[in-house]
């Protein structure tokens, strides 16, 4: 039977930040549906696919969520996130929003007393309360992603996407880093290889006779393995790596599929994109 948590507590206290986190990690994350529809909920997702239902006092039939829990067929965790008036008062400043009660109460010390108030049972049934008042987001997910990640996603929470373009054809927009290997033999210039790409090992060992190519991948390999680790530490879960040369077929492709080995080899997901492989 497929993990359950249920995410709730105080508003400002980091319930999205926390769902994003779950997002991260794999799970499955439905936000706001009426207690009522947990249990069917359940039943229409894979048997094993992990469930995080987030939900809080703008909820309708918020009143119900116990009996919504009682409805599951699993025991789910109760994760409850609070934080001090304070630390409360500052963030909704800071963000602009209002709070969910703040007109009904008359102000936002008011509307957050009101809020204490009506969650004060379920935070006693909690399983889990986390205190986010001195917790940084990248605190708060370092320690969703410890307590709840399945094992791939503690090791290596960032999905990396090498993509292999062509400079003449524009730089990837969602690159977060870009390398140009244009100073490479190209093989272009080689009738045979012209109509051929880098995915296939005519290309391959012509880039690789270049002996500037096996040094490059060395120092690469080196930047972005050392850069990983503190991508994930700032909370990333996403990185896009653009590898360019001048056409997209050739040198870069090559680079490409082999930084992508390298990373899988360091236990990351990796996706390998070749954006312009097919241009002429």
């Amino acid at each position: 039977m497929a993990s359950v948590v249920v995410l709730t507590g105080m508003s400002g206290a980091g319930k999205q930040t926390a769902a994003r986190c779950f997002e991260d990690m794999g799970w499955q994350v439905v936000e706001n549906i009426p207690p009522r529809l947990f249990a069917p909920l359940l039943s229409g997702l894979p048997k094993d696919e992990p469930l995080c239902i987030v939900n809080d006092v703008r909820t309708g039939e918020f009143d119900m969520l116990a009996a919504g829990i009682l409805s599951l067929p699993v025991t789910p965790t109760l994760v409850f996130l609070d934080s001090t008036d304070e630390i409360l008062v500052r963030r909704f400043k800071e963000t602009r929003r209002p709070h969910p009660f703040f007109f009904d109460a008359g102000g936002i010390l008011p509307a957050i007393a009101l809020e204490r108030e009506r969650l004060a049972e379920l935070k006693e049934q909690a399983e889990l309360v986390v205190d986010t008042s001195g917790m940084s987001t990248t605190e708060l997910r370092a320690f969703l992603r410890e307590r709840f990640a399945a094992p791939q996603h503690q090791q290596q929470p960032i999905t990396v996407t090498v993509a292999s373009f062509g400079f003449k054809h524009g730089t990837p927009s969602d690159a977060d880093l870009l390398f140009d290997v244009r100073f490479l033999k190209n093989p272009y210039y080689n009738h045979a290889l012209r109509e051929k790409d880098g995915r296939g090992p005519e290309v391959q060992a012509f880039v690789e006779s270049d002996p500037r190519t096996a040094e490059f991948l060395t120092r690469l390999s080196e930047l972005v393995g050392w850069s990983l680790p503190h991508y994930i530490a700032e909370g990333k879960a996403y990185l896009t790596i653009g590898i360019g040369c001048t056409g997209g077929k050739h040198r870069s492709v090559v680079v490409a599929e082999r930084l992508s080995v390298f990373l899988r080899s360091q236990g990351y997901r990796v996706l390998t994109q070749h954006r312009d492989v097919e241009r002429r």
